[in-house]
């Protein structure tokens, strides 16, 4: 009789280790998925949100996109463009409309629109945002403000995901097309694994880590840049280490008025902002960039890259490739130049110029 009550005594605290160590599972299991999910956004207009301010178009999803033009008045001008801004960025910075000499913003005819990418600025988040979402976007933004059949764009940094996506999928919209040291996803497949590797292991190693995790585990990516164990993204988490010397010369001049609308830029959120970029922009594509196909065989128009050859963000060595296999872009690179280039004197007046006339400034 004793061994059986033994037994029995055994097999209950056996029992009841099981379901604690259960419950803890479940516990730490619970806790851990509530740590990876990212708050849901503030929407502008909302009880919670911030307040909309800009002019918005009402998307056939029903998204807002949020938009500010600048140049000569929309229906006076013989040349438009649409700028697409770079990561942690929105509508209001855009150099290309600042930075413009009056004598060819007034000459050429140039009206310039600029728009939050969704999530930034005012513009509704798109949890399923992808490279084609955003050339969308734009053919309906240009479509809404009737910009006419056929118009520019310009992609600075980040929003060549956009730019790249607008020549896939919307070719017959476009005049001529400017990315602006593009961002670039490693894993386009026609680049050769050891040119793309060593590019891959120039970038700061918690940059490594933080394109990693955004292509293999993007479920991932809010807590990875979110939490204080190490270091995220740099882009995300504003480290300013790992810019270039020439782009810390044109900060330093900017000064702390660089940016006064700084605190609009994620005010919906972090996630739906900058993290989207990572997840978009090194997830996996549904085209390659790379076997795109000149759509200006008659040069009616033209594509240019430009790119500085210091730029610490975007390897140089990675844009020279992707210069050579689509040799009908116009390739610019600028000697001891970084990612922040278009901010240097001249610089906007000879991109903006070579793409509307194909005539670079000789400065």
């Amino acid at each position: 009789m004793a061994t059986g009550s033994s037994d029995s005594s055994s097999s209950r605290s056996s029992g009841l280790l099981y379901k604690l160590l259960l419950v803890f599972s479940v516990g730490i299991a619970a806790s851990t998925y509530q740590a990876i999910q990212p708050p849901p956004p503030k929407l502008c207009g909302s009880s919670d949100g911030p307040k909309i301010t800009a002019p918005r178009i009402k998307l056939r999803d029903g998204r807002h996109l949020a938009y500010k033009e600048h140049g000569v008045p929309r229906a006076e001008a013989s040349r438009k463009i649409v700028f697409v801004h770079g990561s942690d960025s929105c509508r209001h910075d855009n150099a290309f409309a600042a930075l413009l000499s009056p004598d060819i913003k007034e000459g050429l005819g140039v009206y310039m629109v600029s728009f939050d990418r969704p999530g930034y600025g005012e513009s509704d988040p798109n949890p399923n945002r992808t490279p084609k979402s955003l050339a969308l976007d734009i053919e309906e933004l240009a479509d809404q403000l009737s910009l006419g059949s056929k118009f520019y764009v310009i992609g600075y940094s980040m929003g060549g995901q956009a730019t790249w996506a607008c020549l896939k999928y919307i070719p017959h919209r476009l005049a001529g097309v400017t990315l602006v040291a593009p961002v670039v996803n490693y894993w386009w497949k026609s680049f050769p694994s050891d040119i793309s590797s060593e590019a891959y292991y120039k970038q700061a190693r918690n940059d490594q880590w933080a394109v990693r995790v955004a292509h293999y585990a993007p479920w991932l990516i809010h807590w990875w840049n979110s939490h204080k164990w190490f270091l995220g993204s740099s882009v995300v988490t504003r480290n300013l280490g790992s810019l270039s010397k020439a782009d810390k010369e044109i900060l330093f001049k900017m000064g702390a008025a660089g940016r006064p609308h700084e605190g609009q830029i994620r005010q919906q959120g972090t996630h739906e902002t900058v993290n989207r970029d990572m997840i978009v922009g090194f997830g996996t594509w549904e085209f390659d960039p790379m076997e795109l196909e000149n759509l200006f065989k008659n040069n009616e128009g033209s594509v240019h890259l430009w790119q500085g050859d210091d730029d610490m963000l975007v390897p140089v060595t990675l844009q020279r490739y992707v210069a050579k296999k689509l040799p009908w872009i116009h390739y610019h690179e600028i000697p001891g130049a970084g990612h922040m280039f278009p901010l240097a004197p001249g610089m906007v007046n000879n991109i903006v110029k070579t793409l509307l006339t194909n005539d670079e400034v000789k400065n």
